[in-house]
């Protein structure tokens, strides 16, 4: 299980999120270019110390990440796009260990082009007044579901 996010706006988020990966033993990929200096300053500053624990990927295009992915066949499976385009419930998709959850930027989502690849499409449902979900809320609401179905969180700590 992958989470990557496509061309973030949002340094907090990021960094949230990283910390997320870190929590839940998961990975990210971050599609570049960002919408702020992708740095371990501003990084640092939204997943505190956990950033040494993150397992994170940069990729410097859309291009360069289906290539990468293109020659990780094992770790790199199914694109399940998180969009507000789309008609299928998260909570009814079956997911894999090793699909990859797309986040488009919190801006603007992804392009056609991104949404069109995409090998699932999936939607957080909300109050029809709503526009959408903080994408960080958003992608752990579906990381959680995804680790729940497929077995993946990490085992439990032993509480003392």
């Amino acid at each position: 299980m992958r989470l990557a996010l496509f061309q973030p706006d949002i340094p907090q988020n990021t960094g949230t999120l990283l910390r997320l990966g870190a929590c839940l033993n998961f990975p990210l990929d971050i599609i570049e270019p960002c919408g702020f200096i992708f740095n371990e300053k501003a990084m640092r500053r939204a997943g505190m110390d956990y950033l040494e624990l993150a397992q994170y990927r940069r990729h410097n295009s859309w291009t360069d990440f289906l290539e990468y992915r293109q020659t990780h066949p094992q770790e790199y499976g199914r694109i399940v796009l998180l969009t507000t385009h789309a008609s299928k419930l998260y909570t009814e998709f079956s997911f894999y260990p090793n699909d990859i959850i797309l986040m488009g930027r919190e801006s603007a989502g992804v392009p056609q082009e991104v949404h069109n690849l995409a090998d699932a499409r999936l939607l957080i449902p909300m109050a029809p007044q709503a526009r959408s979900v903080n994408m960080a809320v958003s992608a752990a609401m579906v990381v959680g579901e995804a680790l729940r179905q497929t077995g993946l969180f990490p085992p439990q700590a032993c509480l003392l």
